[in-house]
């Protein structure tokens, strides 16, 4: 319980209607989750407004507003604000007594690497003995406890309740993995970072940011915001990272594989096999808050394949450093990481092999296809689940992607699929978005075999394949259920195959493993 006049007093009130203090039991945004003696948050959301849904509200036990708008039929105590989203944020960190400050907490934001660096993270911090919380597009984890994730940063009342839990449970470091979307909508808006980075910047959710001017400034913002006693990790091969350097008040650590005067450099890296080993160089003393980080140099080898690994794990190095962690300790965890699950995910290794990857955007596909030019196959056979209500515009930079690498990669064909019945109503495929995929792949003189069902066209794929080839499962929500699907397929396939070490795969996987 606590009373409405002092959680209240965390915002800057326009105006104040029926006013009277009572105890407060919790919050709430969705009317029909209001439970008895709860204050009831009005947003105006893209689709719908918060205070058309009051009324349902205040019937299922709210007893008091936060709006922008007065809503002069109801009776109970209403503050004005003028942005509720904002104070939605303030509200549920003071009402859970603002438990990031109780936290070591990181941020990573960047458009593509997001979850692996998080991962890395995670994984370097665990092995150091802490206990652990990560938030994310796969996973929302506390301690020992795990549930698979709806959204890549929670709404601000949710998150901050996770929070809340991490503390009760003891969690020391919590690693979150922050979205574009979620810094535009407030909903990081009073988690109190002490480690930020950005490490790439390249389109996505632009339909949602009107341009990609709107994307950056909301993504950057994460770095532009942190204060004097934060730090800020940045990488100095990207240019919009690059930029940020002198635009924030934080403590800067950039890292750099191509721009060697960054304080922290990759050198001689070996990317023959897929999987990087490289030396690590830090270049000066690095000091922050009660961490010093003197001059070295030690070597590192990743377990997961890929150029994209090599930044992401300069970044938990770091990240890993400045929570004290031994180099030791990093060099452990970052060699037996082996992925985080559909980014570029080996699930079968054989006579041919199954890579499961979430091509999510034109820059996931450069990173996925790019690696696999390193590597040595016979064939790739691609099967492409099309990205459904994303748009024309998201489905045509995808597919040029595709199309970009298909000569260099042997790609005369693509078996594309519609996913029918393993995506719901909201990714489903449309036919504007079906034509401009199917148009790109004419323009390019790339054959679709084209499945509405997703098992039909892993099969097609897995009765062709040859020893040597490589099948690469690619695509977002459509191809969650792939993975399961490819597996229980190759058990007919191969009767003989030792059907333990098969699933294996799916033993800790959250999508589409129902």
């Amino acid at each position: 319980m606590m009373e409405l006049t002092n959680l209240m007093n965390q915002l800057s009130i326009i105006d104040v209607k029926n006013a009277k203090n009572i105890n407060i039991t919790g919050l709430a945004y969705n009317s029909r989750k209001v439970e008895e003696g709860q204050v009831f948050v009005c947003i105006k959301g893209f689709k719908a407004d918060g205070h058309k849904f009051a009324g349902q509200a205040v019937e299922n036990g709210a007893v008091a507003l936060v709006v922008e708008d007065f809503i002069d039929a109801l009776e109970v105590p209403q503050y004005k604000v003028e942005d509720a989203r904002k104070a939605l944020a303030a509200l549920a960190s003071a009402y859970y007594g603002h438990p990031t400050r109780k936290l070591k907490t990181i941020g990573i934001t960047a458009t593509n690497g997001k979850t692996s660096t998080s991962f890395m993270t995670n994984a370097i911090l665990e092995n150091h003995g802490l206990k652990t919380g990560l938030m994310g597009t796969v996973v929302v984890k506390i301690g020992d406890y795990a549930e698979p994730s709806e959204l890549t940063t929670p709404e601000s009342l949710d998150l901050q309740r996770f929070y809340a839990k991490m503390v009760d449970e003891g969690v020391t470091h919590a690693t979150m993995e922050v979205s574009s979307s979620a810094l535009e909508l407030n909903r990081v808006g009073c988690v109190d970072f002490d480690i930020v980075t950005l490490n790439n910047i390249s389109r996505e959710h632009i339909d949602l940011h009107s341009s990609f001017e709107k994307y950056f400034e909301h993504k950057s913002s994460l770095i532009r915001n942190a204060g004097a006693d934060k730090i800020a990790i940045l990488n100095l091969d990207d240019a919009y990272s690059a930029s940020l350097v002198n635009k924030t008040k934080a403590s800067v650590i950039t890292i750099g594989i191509e721009e060697q005067s960054a304080d922290v450099i990759c050198k001689d890296l070996d990317l023959s096999t897929g999987r990087a080993k490289f030396t690590v160089e830090i270049q000066r003393d690095l000091v922050a808050e009660d961490v010093v980080i003197p001059r070295q140099q030690f070597s590192i080898e990743l377990s997961t394949p890929g150029y994209h690994s090599v930044y992401n794990s300069m970044v938990s190095i770091v990240a890993g450093l400045l929570c004290g962690v031994p180099v030791k300790t990093i060099q452990k965890s970052l060699f037996e990481f082996v992925g985080v699950e559909r980014r570029f995910e080996i699930i079968f290794e054989d006579d041919f092999k199954i890579i499961d990857d979430h091509f999510a955007n034109s820059g996931n596909i450069d990173i996925t296809l790019g690696t696999l030019e390193k590597m040595d196959f016979n064939r790739i056979s691609l099967v492409y689940a099309i990205r459904g209500d994303r748009g024309v515009i998201v489905n045509r930079e995808n597919a040029e992607a595709i199309a970009k690498w298909a000569p260099r990669l042997g790609i005369d064909e693509v078996i594309a699929t519609l996913s029918r019945s393993h995506v719901t109503q909201k990714d489903v495929v449309s036919d504007q978005e079906l034509a401009v995929f199917k148009e790109v792949m004419d323009e390019a003189g790339i054959t679709v075999r084209l499945y509405e069902e997703l098992p039909e066209a892993i099969s097609s794929s897995l009765r062709e394949v040859s020893e040597g080839d490589l099948v690469l499962l690619g695509g977002c929500q459509g191809m969650d259920y792939g993975a399961k699907i490819a597996l229980e397929q190759l058990e007919t396939i191969l009767p003989d195959v030792d059907k333990k070490k098969l699933y294996q795969p799916l033993e800790k996987r959250v999508a589409g493993n129902s």
